[in-house]
C-alpha cells in the first residue's frame, strides 16, 4: 500500500461517523488535496468545547465564520463575541470567484453564496439588541466576584441583599444598589444595626467605589430591565436555520469589567436555566469567543474561575464553548484541558518563545506518522490548518493538515446602514431596545427618606412651637414686670390711696 493509500484509509477511518457531521474540508498530503479525504466533525461531539488558533493573517477569523455558518444550516444557534467586528457579513451572501470554485473542487464539496439568519447584539448602547441583566439575578455572590471585594465587603454585600429581600426593595440597576448602600450607612443605619448588626463606613465607601469603577466602563447601561432572556439565543427561523447572535465587542479593551460581568452573568444564567441533556445529537447552542487572548489578558480572578468551571460542567446542557486566538498557550491550562476541538491554523517564530511555544503546540497533537507538525506549523497557507476533533466515541481523530472550506456568506463587514438594517428586521428589537424603569429600591428608599424628613421637620415644628407656648407661660408681662418692681410698687400704693380716698368721700365718710 502506498503512502498516500494509508494516508486516505486513516483520514477516511478517522473521520466517518454515524451520526450528523459538518465538512471543515479536505486532508492534504505532502502539500496536495487527497481526493475523498474529507475532515469533518461529528455534531453529537461540538459540545465538547474546541480551540481555532494561528498567527495574524492565516484566516482563522473566517475559519470561524465558515464554522458558524455551517452550524447555522444544521439548526444549530450560535453566540459569537466579535472584537473586531470581522464576521458582521454573515448576514449577507457572499460572492463567488475564481478562487474560491478551485478551492471547493479540491474539497469536494459544493460552494453556495447566502445569508444566514443574524442577530447583532451590543451591551454598551450601540447599534443592536441592548442586553441588560438586573442587579438582583446577579445574586450577592456573582455580584460580589465581579466587583472584586474582600470576604468583609462581602459581607456586607449580602447584608444588603438580604435587607431588600425582607423589605420587598426590588434591585434594578446601580442606582438602587448604590441608594441601599447609602441608606444602610446613614438614614437606615439605627434600623440595620438593631435588625442586622453594623456595618463598617470603610467597608461601604470601598464597595461604593468599586461599583463607581463599573459605572465608569458603560455598566449602567447593562443593569436594569428588560432582562435578556437565554432562551432567545437559541431560535431558529422558518427554514429551521439556527440564527448567529453577533456581541460586537468593539470596545472590549476599554471595557473588561462590563465584558467580564456579561460573561459571568450569560454563563451563570445558561447552566441555571437549560436543562440537562446528556449526550445529544447536535448541541442547542454553541458560544464563540474570539480575540480570546484579549478576554484572558484582561479577565478577572473571578471570570477565569467562572470559564474554568463552565466549561467542565456545561457540555451536559448541551453548549459548546469555542476559543479563537493566536497561540495555545494564550488559554489556561485547566481550560485548554477540556477542548476536544483543536483546529490550528499558521504560527510565527520570530523569537526564541515563539519557538518553544510552536513546540509545545505541536505536542497537542495526536502523534502522526504523516507530518512534521513542528515543522510544518510555520509552513501552513492561509486557509489550511491542522485539525484533530473528537469521534463520536470521545476519541481524538487523526491529525490532518486540513484545506479548509470558504465561508458562503460575505467575507467583508457590513456598512453601517446594512448592519442598521439587519438590526432594524429583528423580530425581537422592540421587546430588548425598550428602556423599563419601574418602581425599585431607588424610588422606594428615596420616599422613604423624604418621608422621615418631613415628619422630623413637623416634629421639630411642634416642638418649637410647645417650647414657645411654655415661654409665654413662663415670662411675666409687661405689666406684671412693672407690678413688681420698687417704682411700679409705689404707684400701686399711690392709686391705693386715691382711689380709696375717693371712694370714702361717695360714701360722706371722713378719713381719721
Amino acid at each position: 500500500m502506498s503512502n498516500q493509500d494509508a494516508f486516505l484509509q486513516a483520514i477516511q477511518s478517522g473521520y466517518t461517523f454515524k451520526g450528523g457531521a459538518i465538512t471543515l474540508g479536505v486532508a492534504m498530503l505532502d502539500g496536495q488535496a487527497v481526493s475523498g479525504a474529507e475532515v469533518k466533525v461529528p455534531l453529537a461531539t461540538i459540545n465538547r468545547h474546541g480551540l481555532v488558533a494561528g498567527a495574524t493573517g492565516t484566516g482563522k477569523t473566517k475559519t470561524l465564520q465558515r464554522f458558524a455558518e455551517q452550524l447555522s444550516l444544521n439548526g444549530v444557534p450560535v453566540l459569537i463575541m466579535d472584537i473586531k467586528g470581522d464576521v458582521s457579513g454573515v448576514a449577507e451572501a457572499g460572492e463567488a470567484n475564481p478562487k474560491i470554485d478551485e478551492r471547493h473542487q479540491k474539497i469536494g464539496v459544493p460552494w453556495a453564496a447566502r445569508a444566514f439568519p443574524t442577530e447583532f447584539l451590543t451591551l454598551s448602547g450601540g447599534d443592536g439588541l441592548q442586553l441588560r441583566a438586573t442587579v438582583s439575578e446577579f445574586g450577592p455572590v456573582l455580584f460580589s466576584k465581579i466587583l472584586e471585594v474582600n470576604e468583609t465587603q462581602e459581607g456586607v454585600i449580602s447584608l444588603l441583599f438580604k435587607y431588600c429581600d425582607d423589605k420587598g426593595l426590588p434591585l434594578l440597576d446601580l442606582k438602587d444598589f448604590k441608594k441601599t448602600l447609602q441608606y444602610l450607612t446613614n438614614e437606615g443605619k439605627a434600623e440595620i444595626q438593631q435588625e442586622y448588626g453594623a456595618i463598617s463606613p470603610a467597608s461601604t465607601s470601598a464597595i461604593m467605589r468599586k461599583v463607581i469603577e463599573l459605572e465608569q466602563q458603560g455598566a449602567e447601561q447593562f443593569f436594569g430591565e428588560r432582562s435578556f432572556d437565554v432562551e432567545d439565543l437559541c431560535r431558529t427561523n422558518s427554514e429551521g436555520y439556527g440564527y448567529i447572535n453577533i456581541l460586537r465587542l468593539a470596545d472590549l479593551q476599554s471595557k473588561p469589567k462590563l465584558f467580564s460581568t456579561f460573561m459571568l452573568c450569560l454563563m451563570a444564567e445558561i447552566y441555571e436555566k437549560f436543562p440537562e441533556l446528556g449526550d445529544v445529537d447536535k448541541p442547542r447552542l454553541v458560544l464563540v469567543i474570539d480575540e480570546a487572548h484579549l478576554i484572558f489578558n484582561e479577565a478577572s480572578k473571578a471570570l477565569l474561575n467562572q470559564i474554568e468551571t463552565i466549561v467542565k460542567l456545561i457540555r451536559s446542557k448541551g453548549v459548546g464553548i469555542y476559543f479563537c486566538t493566536q497561540n495555545p498557550v494564550d488559554i489556561p491550562a485547566p481550560i485548554l484541558a477540556q477542548l476536544g476541538f483543536k483546529l490550528q491554523h499558521a504560527l510565527r517564530a520570530f523569537t526564541a518563545n515563539d519557538r518553544k511555544a510552536i513546540k509545545l503546540a505541536a505536542e497537542n497533537y495526536p502523534i502522526t506518522e504523516f507530518y512534521a507538525v513542528e515543522d510544518m506549523l510555520t509552513q501552513l497557507g492561509t486557509g489550511e490548518a491542522f485539525v484533530s476533533v473528537l469521534n463520536e466515541k470521545g476519541i481524538p481523530t487523526p491529525l490532518a493538515h486540513t484545506l479548509l472550506g470558504t465561508p458562503e456568506s460575505r467575507m467583508d463587514v457590513l456598512s453601517g446602514s446594512e448592519l442598521l438594517a439587519v438590526v432594524n428586521r429583528s423580530t425581537i428589537r422592540t421587546k430588548y431596545n425598550e428602556v423599563l424603569d419601574r418602581e425599585s429600591a431607588y424610588e422606594i428608599l428615596n420616599k422613604k427618606i423624604e418621608a422621615a424628613q418631613k415628619a422630623a421637620e413637623e416634629a421639630k415644628a411642634e416642638k418649637e412651637a410647645e417650647k414657645e407656648n411654655r415661654r409665654k407661660k413662663d415670662d411675666p408681662t409687661l405689666l406684671e414686670q412693672i407690678g413688681k418692681s420698687s417704682v411700679g410698687k409705689q404707684i400701686t400704693r399711690e392709686i391705693t390711696k386715691e382711689l380709696t380716698r375717693g371712694l370714702l368721700g361717695i360714701l360722706g365718710i371722713k378719713r381719721r
